[in-house]
């Protein structure tokens, strides 16, 4: 199953329409929150299941702050990540995580790519596709390769 992660749009339809043309065809959708009122247009773009959570800019909206997602037989904590201070530590997500049963853990809102294990907790941030903060500035995502019995390969990638 090929999962596309996405964070931190923003509102900014442009390089998420490239991201999705680039990627097609993939099986789910994740958005890890900062959609600024987009959630049907990504729904709809994506043509396939999706897991969209709110982000500290999504005001007004009925998202929710997390979902749990099980895909191929991993379970996935999917956040924004902000209650979880993601700026300073990933501490609170990965104890979250565990206490949820879950071996992935997903989040944004540093707008800056992530691939770590701690603590058996896969973390993965895909950075952001509109204002990244990483070193070089390059909109990211991330893809993940997930099937049940195996451990799931992700890969960020630039636009």
């Amino acid at each position: 199953m090929k999962v596309l992660i996405v964070s931190d749009t923003h509102g900014q339809d442009e390089n998420l329409e490239e991201t999705v043309l680039r990627e097609a065809p993939f099986d789910y959708l994740i958005h890890c929150g900062d959609v600024e009122g987009r959630e049907i247009f990504i729904e709809a773009l994506a043509e396939c299941p999706c897991t969209i959570v709110a982000g500290n800019n999504d005001f007004f909206t009925d998202l929710p702050y997390e979902e749990e997602v099980t895909l191929e037989g991993h379970k996935i904590l999917v956040t924004h990540g902000h209650h979880y201070f993601v700026s300073r530590d990933y501490d609170k997500l990965v104890e979250n995580a565990q206490a949820k049963g879950c071996k992935i853990a997903m989040y944004g809102h540093t707008h800056m790519p992530v691939i770590e294990n701690e603590d058996g907790i896969l973390i993965i941030n895909p950075g952001s596709l509109t204002y990244p903060r990483q070193r070089g500035r390059r909109p990211s995502y991330a893809v993940m390769q997930i099937e049940e019995g195996k451990d799931p390969q992700v890969e960020i990638r630039y636009l």
